[in-house]
Parts: C-alpha cells; structure tokens; sequence
C-alpha cells in the first residue's frame, strides 16, 4: 500500500504487509522489531499472539509528525501537543 491508500482505508488496523512499502522493510523485520522492542519502531503496534497489527492512524500520525508528542482528546483527533 501507499501513504495515501493507508490514508483512504476506512481499517481500523494495518499489517506489515500493508505499510512495508511506506516504511522501507520486510514485514519480518516489522514483526521481529515489534515483538522485541517495539518503541524503536516509533508508531504503535498490538501483538496478539504472533500477529502484529498497527493502528492506522497512530501509523499515520507517526508519518506525518513523527515521534511528536500526541494528545488524543474525545473527539479522538490526534494532535500533536503544540496543536491543542
């Protein structure tokens, strides 16, 4: 997938496969990162068992403002903290 499909998608929730492109790597080294140490990855990820998935939009936020502080307020907007 490209940014811009990951953007358009109405998923909840990515796999490796999906972002590879966008990140530069083999959804191996994703899953392996993932389940070592995940905050070097620098977006989230839940491990469920031995599948990886990524929330969208943390995936987009992270590609968009990196690892910029977030706030996420009820409206489930995220901003980053100079933004609020």
């Amino acid at each position: 997938m490209t940014f811009q499909e990951i953007v358009s998608s109405d998923k909840d929730f990515l796999t490796p496969d999906e972002v590879k492109d966008v990140v530069g790597c083999m959804p191996y080294s994703i899953n392996i990162q993932a389940k070592d140490d995940p905050a070097k990855l620098g977006f989230p990820v839940c491990i469920m068992g031995t599948r990886v998935k990524i929330p969208r939009l943390g995936f987009i936020h992270w590609m968009r403002y990196g690892n910029a502080p977030v706030v996420v307020p009820e409206d489930g907007i995220y901003r980053t903290a100079e933004a609020v």
